[in-house]
């Protein structure tokens, strides 16, 4: 039978409409090279693009979780509504909503599929249907009835980052082009925290490109002196490694991207078990309790940030953004106070502060140096500035050669506060302020009690016998600046006088007038501080340190690298559980105001649901009671873990009493006297305490490529490199056993060099 003139008449029109929807589809896929565009995410990335342009931080979307074409309602609230007063009213909607599907339900499919009887529903009722384009049967509608979502609307912010990103997109894209790149990722600040460097997290990240302490540590210096993550330029350069990192493990920019957001780890682990890099497969289908709606919209949603920073007069008009920063950065010449840089660069504290964002408030109060080498910035129109020029502008009494340091007491049976004052020559009111606690308070026996901090020594004086400055150095520096009417030579003299105490230096050993000296914190040995397993310590410092564990010491005094050691353990554990316990309330929190959505995360995309993660080591135990060995870890350390014997391991592996662990195999375990999670949790600590210790001294300064040689082992690489861990060859490496080299292989190699945070 031939087609009527209607039928090919429409046939045709059909075929235009579905290929003018090809075609557009196909526009938004070829858009980026690099990073893919799949037109399976164009509703989902339509969706974030309405977010960010269409709805204000007083607006919202109700939607549907998982098909976000789906859009209940959207909702205004009265700019000065309390966020109570708004939950209030996103509930009683989404109550309003959920009853009308349930009478939906109620229906049944045949009612459901009867036009007629359709046709005859309430207005609610066929709005409800409408919104589902046909696919609302009764199961959809009971599994839509969990995944009603609310979404605080975006635009003002994202208005707001699109301004403000013009003092920062310049070093953004030359930084991306210098690691090649993909230009295009320079839009991931409008996701991460809208251009915003001083932005702050519930969970801990912070910056225009939203680190988390423990990642951005790798990449840059992060103490008590300064947080270069709140630095938008030296954050752009570590994110930029990230980036270049997450991509080199995974190999694909979607899940790269993804992991910025979920983990590097996460990502892997969902590749692996969906069999695929495809984001689209691994973001509809990938089950996991960590991997929700903010993973999964991730990729989404900077898909979208990207469309409107290519296009933003489309949705907002003509943009005026801020103009590109004009600075000079000089290396500080030592370790220098605020107020002397002030007065020797002729700036006030706002203007400095402005250009150093990276600089802590510890350093303005001056209770922290600005450090040695630190990249100063300085405004570009006040012509050229050098180290030398710098130098030359600063006191001699203004330079020192260490940061200020801190010292802790680890509490003994016996202790009180008053014994401790005495034995360090200060009071029990100064102990119990620096410690926040009770002038009365019961000290518990291996607690670490701060004790008046040392003031550094002066750089002038450094080559010579160290002399010790007063408690309130900063103060003194600050006091002694010039003052009108004075000559050059008072004003030195004054400064020397104020800063350099008469008296004897007190050298490290010694005590106070108690003759008894508090435990610093010196950098650890580079065998202890995480350096690779096979590296040894020279004989005498082991048996030293040996003699010193035992208790030999003189004194009975702690050995320093026990507590400094302890210290970063009682840190790094801490600072783990907030970030967990703060991570389990972003994970289910939908903010209903600017507000909360600014204290959940600063993020214009939906709050992060997992702590940014780098590291790929996967600690779990598996079925067959089997770990696979990382660095670091020896028979040991899986003995004290499990609380049995070393011997006992060998036995049930066959191996022979020294045959050494090899990095990348499976060893199995024994689980008689503690369980897979006790055991977890104590291998995670070690390695969290392990990775903290290295990062505190050594921060990640880019990569190389090594080809193997001839002979080349796991030991010879990681001396040949300097401070390399075996584990941190480990994470840049996941697919290579290292314990079994080959000539031709090729390893990416971490560069690491000095943070300058054992100065601190």
């Amino acid at each position: 039978m031939r087609p009527t003139t209607q039928q090919t008449r429409t046939f045709w029109w059909f075929a235009a409409i579905a290929v003018a929807c090809l075609i557009g589809w196909q526009d938004f896929a070829a858009a980026g090279t690099d990073i893919p565009r799949p037109a399976a995410l164009k509703s989902d990335v339509d969706f974030w693009i309405r977010v960010y342009t269409e709805i204000t931080t007083n607006e919202g979307f109700l939607h549907d979780e998982r098909n976000l074409d789906v859009v209940y309602e959207k909702m205004r609230f009265p700019a000065d509504m309390s966020p109570a007063g708004r939950q209030k009213i996103v509930d009683e909607a989404r109550d309003t909503h959920l009853a009308v599907m349930q009478r939906l339900i109620d229906l049944g499919d045949a009612t459901l599929g009867d036009a007629a009887a359709v046709a005859g529903l309430d207005i609610a009722a066929r709005r409800m249907l409408e919104l589902w384009h046909g696919r609302a049967t009764v199961a959809e509608l009971k599994a839509a009835r969990e995944r009603v979502r609310f979404q605080l609307g975006q635009a003002d912010r994202f208005r707001a980052g699109l301004v403000r990103s013009g003092a920062y997109e310049t070093h953004i894209a030359e930084t991306l082009a210098n690691l090649g790149l993909p230009p295009e990722i320079a839009a991931l600040p409008h996701v991460e925290s809208s251009f915003n460097p001083d932005a702050y997290s519930k969970v801990g990240a912070a910056g225009l490109w939203q680190f988390m302490r423990s990642t951005g540590r790798r990449y840059m210096r992060v103490d008590d002196a300064v947080d270069e993550r709140l630095d938008p330029y030296r954050s752009t350069e570590a994110a930029a490694q990230l980036l270049a990192y997450n991509y080199r493990v995974l190999g694909s920019w979607p899940l790269a991207l993804t992991a910025y957001n979920h983990g590097a780890a996460g990502m892997r682990r969902a590749k692996q078990k969906m069999g695929t890099d495809d984001f689209v497969t691994i973001a509809r289908n990938y089950q996991s309790r960590t991997f929700g709606f903010a993973s999964r919209n991730f990729y989404p949603s900077f898909l979208a940030a990207l469309s409107i920073d290519e296009d933003p007069r489309k949705y907002f008009g003509d943009i005026e953004r801020a103009p590109e920063q004009k600075f000079t950065e000089v290396a500080v010449p030592g370790f220098v106070p605020a107020a002397a840089l002030l007065r020797a660069t002729g700036l006030d504290e706002q203007r400095l502060r402005a250009l150093n964002p990276g600089l802590r408030d510890a350093v303005w109060r001056g209770s922290r140096l600005v450090p040695r080498d630190y990249r100063l910035r300085l405004p570009a129109e006040g012509g050229p500035w050098t180290t030398a020029m710098l130098a030359e502008k600063l006191f001699p009494q203004e330079l020192f050669a260490n940061q200020v340091q801190s010292r802790y007491h680890k509490v003994r049976r016996g202790d009180t506060l008053g014994i401790i004052a005495r034995k360090y020559g200060t009071s029990v009111a100064e102990l119990a302020d620096l410690n926040d606690i009770s002038r009365r308070a019961i000290l518990r026996r291996g607690a670490l009690l701060k004790l008046p901090e040392r003031e550094p020594v002066l750089l002038a004086k450094a080559a010579a016998t160290p002399v010790a400055t007063t408690s309130r150095a900063a103060s003194a520096v600050a006091a002694a600046l010039p003052r009108a009417g004075a000559s050059g030579a008072e004003t030195a003299a004054s400064a020397v006088s104020s800063v350099v105490p008469s008296g004897k230096a007190t050298p490290k050993g010694q005590g106070s007038a108690a003759g008894t000296t508090a435990t610093e914190l010196p950098p650890a040995e580079p065998w202890l501080r995480g350096g690779p397993l096979t590296r040894t310590a020279p004989a005498a410092s082991i048996a030293r340190l040996r003699r010193e564990r035992d208790g030999e010491a003189a004194g009975g005094e702690i050995p320093e690298i026990e507590i400094t050691v302890a210290r970063a353990a009682a840190d790094t554990v801490r600072e783990a559980k907030a970030v967990a316990r703060e991570a389990e309330v972003a994970r289910d929190a939908q903010p209903v105001s600017a507000g909360q959505a600014a204290e959940l995360g600063p993020s214009v995309g939906p709050p992060t649901e997992t702590p940014q993660s780098v590291d790929l080591m996967d600690l779990a135990v598996d079925e067959d009671d089997s770990v696979r060995v990382y660095g670091e870890e020896t028979l040991g350390h899986y003995a004290e873990w499990l609380e049995t014997t070393a011997a006992q391991l060998r036995r049930i592996n066959q191996l022979r009493y020294g045959q050494p662990l090899l990095l990348g195999r499976r060893i199995k375990l024994d689980f008689a006297r503690v369980t897979r999670g006790v055991f977890e949790e104590r291998r995670r600590d070690y390695h969290s305490r392990l990775q903290a210790r290295f990062f505190n001294d050594y921060r990640i300064a880019g990569t190389e490529i090594y080809i193997v040689r001839r002979g080349d082992s796991l030991w010879t690489l990681t001396q040949k490199f300097g401070y390399l861990p075996a584990w941190l060859l480990q994470q840049y490496n996941p697919d290579i056993d290292l314990g079994a080299l080959r000539a031709g292989m090729q390893l990416v190699i971490p560069k690491t060099v000095a943070t300058g945070s054992a100065d601190a």
